[in-house]
């Protein structure tokens, strides 16, 4: 069951960071950047990456403060250490960092999924360090550090996943360095959220990627804002995608079952010519998306 912190307009002041070290410098981690610098929640920031053209990019729009390509040197010295890469390299970046964790980090991570995550990454944490498991629910299909924002969390949940062997103070902390940033914070199970996640964020990915696989041959010329505005997430990097699902892939692969059980509705009543059918599921769905998200 989920639970939330109080939004960011009602958040405690949070104690900044003295040092935070994020490693991968794209869109997550360059918008986390500057917005942990312009909420005033770490005192300096550290950039790691595997492109020096990136990092040095990354310092002069102002996401950090200093790059380096060696992880173990960057987060050397760090309270919090940000994973902002794809989620398949996680556990080899822990492994390669373990050792050059200060006592007492706090290590985090903004992946889209998080049982396998938590698992994975928790016994690597050397003695007094911690592993906080965290989704912030923003961004865009666009990628890279060109198009980092400091706003880009303003509005939007995190999700925190903590287990029974994380420490409350680490929680509590890193919780309010969400919400500095302007984010709803919601602690739940990391089975729970990667349950609910699979139908909320990743069946739609898969949908969007498959519309666009049944375009057919020459209908491009026809295609509209309908098509362009249902298979925009389509655009996002098949990388960091194809780890998202392969890591939470029953709970993906349960939503697609109930998501082709809707399809299949549709498809009787069509061929079946029963248009009050067919109205009566666009009313169904029309009711309950205008429940989530407003008329």
């Amino acid at each position: 069951m989920a639970t939330s912190s109080k939004g960011p307009n009602l958040a405690p002041p949070m104690t900044p960071w003295n040092q935070v070290t994020i490693i991968g410098t794209g869109l997550i981690g360059g918008s986390l950047g500057l917005a942990l610098k312009q909420a005033g929640a770490a005192g300096r920031v550290v950039g790691v990456g595997h492109r020096r053209s990136t990092l040095d990019l990354a310092i002069d729009r102002g996401a950090v403060d200093a790059g380096t390509l060696d992880p173990a040197e960057g987060v050397a010295g760090s309270d919090l250490v940000v994973l902002a890469t794809a989620v398949g390299l996680f556990e080899p970046v822990v492994r390669d960092v373990a050792g050059a964790l200060a006592p007492g980090a706090v290590v985090v991570d903004v992946g889209s999924t998080k049982a396998r995550v938590v698992r994975a990454l928790e016994p690597l944490m050397p003695a007094g360090c911690a592993f906080v498991g965290c989704h912030p629910i923003a961004g865009s299909e666009k990628r890279g550090i060109a198009h980092a924002d400091a706003g880009l969390f303003r509005g939007a949940t995190c999700v925190v996943t903590p287990t029974d062997a994380t420490p409350a103070a680490a929680v509590d902390r890193v919780a309010a360095t969400w919400q500095a940033v302007g984010m709803t914070v919601l602690r739940m199970t990391p089975e729970d959220h990667d349950r609910l996640v699979a139908e909320s964020s990743h069946l739609p990915h898969v949908a969007a990627a498959a519309l666009v696989r049944a375009l057919g041959e020459g209908a491009e010329p026809l295609v509209g804002t309908g098509w362009t505005d249902t298979t925009r997430i389509a655009s996002g990097d098949p990388v960091v995608w194809r780890d998202i699902l392969a890591t939470n892939a029953d709970a993906v692969a349960g939503a697609i079952a109930r998501y082709q059980e809707g399809l299949e509705a549709f498809r009787q009543a069509l061929v079946a010519g029963n248009a009050e059918a067919v109205q009566r599921l666009l009313a169904e769905a029309q009711r309950r998306r205008d429940g989530v998200v407003g008329a």
